[in-house]
């Protein structure tokens, strides 16, 4: 899956093989890293508790992730096989169906998480076939395939599905999409503010109606405001902010992930835990 924060040239992300077919693949998006593991151990606290279960579906996340990386390789090199992006993106996808499979026989609702999950995989892989992975759409679609992440942990864990995480899943979402409008702007074809402002707005009223229905409790919805004070922070030093090295973009987004996550986590703990003894 493509992400908003741009990866340093190297044999893995520049799509080429140099490695015997037995060397693992990793993908090198480390922002997706962090998209994955801030939505699920929001969808986990939501939970409220940590199961076995929840583990077996971080890691049937994990490789879901893995197996993506491999097989959009083969794509954009689909002249030739290669046995390398082959083989580790079926063993990777191999896992993610096995674990997936193991928990829908406990939670059957999962099996619409699922569904999402690899509808939004082959959209990917079509955007790659034509050369359109980079496209606002398909980031923020891609995105919203990652942060499914929080309803899955949620549901693997409590065996349910409610709007509340719903909110949460598109909380996570509209917070995490935001880079991709913040990121675009350090590129000369894309450094109009405009698309970013009106997609803070939207998003800024989605996160006021999810209030409003009650899909987000108070303190979880204001933690989008994060993702507006990491833009009004890019407004006031636009100069230093698109000519910065790209590290210290991934430094802001990831920290402001974390402010995010420490917000999020802090509204969804049990009450119990937040009244003194």
């Amino acid at each position: 899956m493509t992400t908003a924060i741009e990866n340093a040239a190297s044999p893995a992300s520049s799509g080429r093989s140099t490695h015997a077919w037995h060397h693992p693949t990793i993908s090198p998006e480390h922002g997706v890293y962090v998209v994955l593991l801030v939505s699920f151990l929001t969808g986990a606290v939501a939970a409220q508790h940590w199961t076995p279960a929840t583990t077996l579906a971080l890691v049937c996340a994990f490789a879901g992730f893995q197996a993506e990386h491999p097989l959009v390789l083969q794509i954009k090199q689909r002249r030739s096989w290669k046995p390398r992006f082959l083989f580790w993106g079926g063993l990777y996808g191999g896992i993610a169906l096995g674990l997936g499979g193991y928990l829908a026989l406990q939670v059957p609702i999962l099996l619409w998480l699922y569904l999402g999950a690899i509808s939004t995989f082959l959209i990917d892989a079509i955007a790659v076939f034509y050369h359109q992975q980079r496209s606002v759409a398909n980031e923020l679609l891609t995105f919203a395939a990652v942060c499914l992440a929080a309803p899955l942990a949620y549901t693997a864990t409590s065996g349910t599905l409610t709007a509340s995480v719903l909110g949460l899943w598109i909380l996570n979402t509209l917070f995490f999409g935001s880079a991709i409008f913040t990121v675009k702007l350090r590129k000369p074809k894309t450094e109009s503010w405009v698309p970013g402002l009106l997609y803070h707005a939207i998003a800024s009223f989605v996160v006021l109606v999810l209030w409003y229905s009650s899909w987000l409790g108070t303190i979880t919805a204001l933690a989008f405001g994060v993702a507006l004070f990491k833009l009004g922070l890019i407004l006031l030093g636009q100069e230093w902010y698109r000519n910065t090295r790209i590290q210290n973009v991934a430094v802001l987004e990831t920290l402001s992930a974390f402010v995010f996550l420490a917000i999020a986590a802090f509204s969804l703990l049990p009450a119990q835990l937040l009244t003194p003894a």
